[in-house]
C-alpha cells in the first residue's frame, strides 16, 4: 500500500469508529469499549508508518480537486513534511492513552458510548488538520473540533457549570474563527487557491498583496482555539469536563491546533513584521498572566489548565521569532508531559474525592494511596518546570534558544524586538513556572492532617497509561540530536547562556515556593465541619470529583478552610485575589461585550413586543371589534328593526329637504 493510502487511512479509522459507536451504542453496548480504543490504536500505528516512511525527508504531497467551484478550487490534498507526521503520532499516542483510561475513568458513566465516539470524532478532525493540503479541508476539521469541544465539556450538562463552560468554549472560539474563515478567503484569493503549497510559493514570490491584514485576521482565530490571550478565558472554564477530555484538549486537539496552522503557515506571518511583532506581545503577556493565575488556583485541574495557556505561549513566541522547530519541538514534549499530569490529576481526583488543593493539603499520606499518579506527576512536573534531563527542559531551551538568536540580531526571521520580548517573558514565566509546579506538587502529596477516605485501588487501566507517557516526559527531549532532520534542519541542541539562566531561575521559583510552603504549614488550623466544602474558586470543578468519587469532599470529622499551608498566597500577596479569577478579565468582557448585548437584545424584545406585536394585535382585534358591533345590532327584534328603518327614512327625508332648501 501506498503511502499516500496509508495516510488517508489515518484520520478515516477514528471517523469510522465514531459512527460505529454511536451506531451501535445502545444495540451492541459490548462493542463500545472496543470500538473506543482499537481504530484510534490502528491510526497511531499507521501514522508511526507513515512517519517512518517520510523520514523527515521531502514532504509527501497528493491532491484531488473534491468538485468545480468556478473560482478558487477546494482540493482533497494531503501535505506530509516532517512537522505533520510528528504532530499526527503525537495525537494517536495521547487520543490512545485518553481511551484506554476513559475505559476505567468512566467505567460506570451511562453515557460513555457517546462519549467516546465523540473523543474518536475529535481526534479524526485533528489528524484531519495535520495532514490536510487544503485550507478549506482544514477549516472542516478546525470546525469539527469546536463541535466536538463544545459536547464533551458540557459531558456533565445536568450542572449549571458544565453548561456555562461549554457554551462559553464554543462561543469564545467562534468570535476568533469568524475573522478567520475571512483572513482565510483573502489568502485563497490572493494566492488563487486554497492549496497550503500554492499559498507558500506566493508568498515565496512577494505575490501576498494584503499580508499584515491577513495575518491578524488568521491570528484571531488561532488566539481563539489555542488559547491566547484576549481569547484564552474559556479554556480554564473547560475543566467542567471530563479529565481525560482535558487531557486530549490540552495535549494534542484543539489548543494545538492553533499552533499547528501558524507553523504551517508561518512564511505567511513572516511576510508582515508588524504581525510577527503582535504575535510576540500576544505570547508575552499570556505567559506571564496564566503563569500568575495557575500560582493562585485552588483547583488542580485549573492550575493545570493555566499552565497550558503559559507553555501554548512558548510555542506562539518561538513562532514570533520565526522558529516553527523550536514551536513544534514543545508542542510534542508538552503532549506527552501535560497528558500525563491531567491523566494523573484524574487519578488522584478519583482517590481523594476532591479537585481542591486545599483539601488534598489536608490529607495525609495521599501519596501512599495513589504511588502511580505520584511517581508519573512527579516526572512530569519536573518536566513541565524545564528541569533537565527531563523533555521539557530541551523544547524549552530551544524557544528560548531561538528568541535570544533573534534579540541579539543573529537572524533576520523575525524583528529584533520580538526576540527581547519573548525572551523576557519566557524568563519570567520559567521562574512563575517552577514555582506553581512546586506548589501543586506540595500540596498535593505533602499534606498533614487526617487520612484520606480510600477509595480502592485505580483501575489498572487509568495507572498503566501514566507510565506510557512518562517514558516520553522523561525521554524525549534527548531526542534533539536526530530531531534536527525532521525540522527543516534547525539545530536543536541547547545553548549555554539560556540553558544557564533559565534552569537557574526554575530552580530559584522551586525554592522559594518551597520556602514560603514550610512557614505557611504552621498557620493550618481546622475548622467545624461544614464550614468549608471546597474552595469558592474551584468553579464546578468538584462535579466532577462528586460524579466520580460518589461523595462530597468531607473527611472524617473535619472538613478544612481552603487558606492555610498555600504559598502561593505568601508569594502573590494582594496580587492573590486578582490572579486567582483571571485578573478579572471575564468580568471586563462581560461590562464590555455581554451587558451591551443583552441591554440590545432586551431592547429589541421590547420594540418587537410593545411596537411591532401592538400593530399586529391591532391588525386582528379591528375586525374583532367590528364584528361584534355589527353583531349586537342583530337583536332579532322585529320592532326594533322597523323603529330603526323608519328612523332612517326620517333622517333620508330630512336631509333630502334641507338639500333641496339649499339649492
Amino acid at each position: 500500500m501506498t503511502t499516500t493510502s496509508l495516510a488517508v487511512l489515518v484520520p478515516l479509522l477514528p471517523f469510522l469508529g465514531a459512527v460505529a459507536g454511536l451506531l451501535l451504542g445502545r444495540t451492541a453496548p459490548g462493542f463500545v469499549r472496543p470500538l473506543a480504543v482499537l481504530p484510534p490504536l490502528a491510526s497511531l500505528v499507521i501514522a508511526v508508518l507513515v512517519a517512518v516512511r517520510q523520514g523527515g525527508d521531502q514532504a509527501i504531497s497528493a491532491a484531488t480537486e473534491l468538485t468545480p467551484t468556478g473560482s478558487v478550487p477546494i482540493e482533497l490534498a494531503l501535505y506530509i513534511d516532517g512537522f505533520a507526521a510528528l504532530v499526527a503520532v503525537l495525537v494517536g499516542v495521547v487520543a490512545t492513552c485518553v481511551q484506554i483510561y476513559s475505559t476505567g475513568y468512566l467505567r460506570d458513566d451511562p453515557r460513555y458510548p457517546s462519549y467516546a465516539a465523540l473523543v474518536s470524532l475529535f481526534t479524526s478532525a485533528m489528524l484531519l488538520v495535520v495532514y490536510s493540503g487544503d485550507l478549506i479541508v482544514l477549516l472542516v476539521g478546525w470546525e469539527v473540533m469546536g463541535i466536538c469541544s463544545y459536547f464533551l465539556v458540557g459531558h456533565y450538562w445536568e450542572t449549571p457549570e458544565a453548561r456555562a463552560a461549554s457554551i462559553k468554549a464554543f462561543l469564545v472560539t467562534k468570535l476568533g474563527d469568524v475573522p478567520f474563515l475571512i483572513g482565510l478567503f483573502a489568502l485563497a484569493t490572493d494566492a488563487g487557491s486554497f492549496r497550503i503549497t500554492t499559498v507558500l510559493g506566493t508568498v515565496a514570490s512577494g505575490g501576498l498583496h494584503h499580508p499584515t491584514l491577513i495575518a491578524l485576521l488568521l491570528l484571531a482565530g488561532v488566539a481563539g482555539k489555542s488559547a491566547q490571550f484576549p481569547l484564552h478565558t474559556w479554556l480554564p472554564d473547560a475543566m467542567a469536563g471530563p479529565t481525560p477530555v482535558s487531557a486530549l484538549i490540552h495535549a494534542a486537539t484543539m489548543v494545538a491546533a492553533g499552533v499547528y496552522f501558524v507553523a504551517r503557515l508561518l512564511p505567511v506571518f513572516q511576510a508582515s513584521s508588524a504581525a510577527m511583532t503582535v504575535l510576540a506581545v500576544m505570547a508575552a503577556v499570556t505567559m506571564a498572566g496564566s503563569a500568575l493565575a495557575a500560582l493562585a488556583q485552588d483547583d488542580i485541574k485549573r492550575v493545570l489548565a493555566y499552565s497550558t495557556i503559559g507553555q501554548l505561549g512558548y510555542m506562539t513566541g518561538a513562532l514570533a521569532v520565526g522558529d516553527r522547530g523550536a514551536a513544534v519541538f514543545h508542542l510534542l514534549a508538552h503532549g506527552a508531559f501535560k497528558a500525563l499530569l491531567f491523566l494523573a490529576a484524574g487519578v488522584i481526583i478519583h482517590a481523594s474525592g476532591t479537585n481542591s488543593l486545599a483539601v488534598m493539603s489536608r490529607m495525609k499520606d495521599l501519596r501512599t494511596r495513589v504511588p502511580d499518579a505520584y511517581w508519573t506527576m512527579t516526572v512530569a512536573l519536573l518536566a513541565l518546570a524545564a528541569i533537565p534531563p527531563f523533555s521539557g527542559f530541551f523544547s524549552k531551551e530551544a524557544v528560548l534558544g531561538a528568541a535570544e538568536h533573534v534579540a541579539t540580531g543573529h537572524t533576520e526571521h523575525a524583528p529584533g524586538a520580538a526576540g527581547w520580548i519573548v525572551l523576557g517573558a519566557g524568563l519570567i514565566t520559567a521562574v512563575l513556572t517552577a514555582a506553581y509546579a512546586t506548589r501543586l506538587w506540595l500540596l498535593a502529596f505533602r499534606g498533614r492532617g487526617v487520612e484520606a477516605t480510600d477509595h480502592g485501588r485505580q483501575p489498572v487501566t487509568m495507572t498503566a497509561v501514566l507510565w506510557v507517557l512518562a517514558v516520553p516526559s522523561l525521554a524525549f527531549g534527548l531526542l534533539y540530536g536526530p530531531l534536527p532532520d525532521w525540522f527543516d534542519g534547525r539545530e536543536l541542541t541547547p545553548v549555554l547562556t539560556t540553558s544557564v539562566l533559565g534552569t537557574g531561575l526554575a530552580l530559584v521559583g522551586g525554592l522559594v515556593t518551597y520556602g514560603a510552603w514550610r512557614q505557611t504549614t504552621v498557620l493550618a488550623a481546622r475548622v467545624p465541619l461544614g464550614a468549608v466544602a471546597a474552595h469558592p474558586d474551584a468553579d464546578g470543578g468538584q462535579v466532577e470529583a462528586e460524579a466520580i468519587a460518589g461523595h462530597a469532599p468531607a473527611f472524617g470529622d473535619v472538613a478544612y478552610a481552603p487558606d492555610p499551608a498555600d504559598p502561593g498566597r505568601l508569594l502573590l500577596g494582594p496580587l492573590h485575589r486578582h490572579a486567582a479569577v483571571g485578573f478579572h478579565l471575564d468580568a471586563v468582557y462581560t461590562v464590555l461585550f455581554v451587558r451591551p448585548v443583552q441591554a440590545g437584545a432586551s431592547l429589541v424584545r421590547f420594540l418587537d413586543r410593545e411596537v411591532v406585536d401592538t400593530y399586529v394585535r391591532a391588525a386582528g382585534d379591528l375586525p374583532r371589534w367590528l364584528g361584534a358591533a355589527v353583531r349586537r345590532a342583530q337583536t332579532g327584534n322585529v320592532q326594533t328593526y322597523v323603529s330603526a328603518l323608519l328612523a332612517g327614512t326620517v333622517v333620508l327625508v330630512v336631509a333630502a329637504l334641507l338639500v333641496a332648501t339649499g339649492a
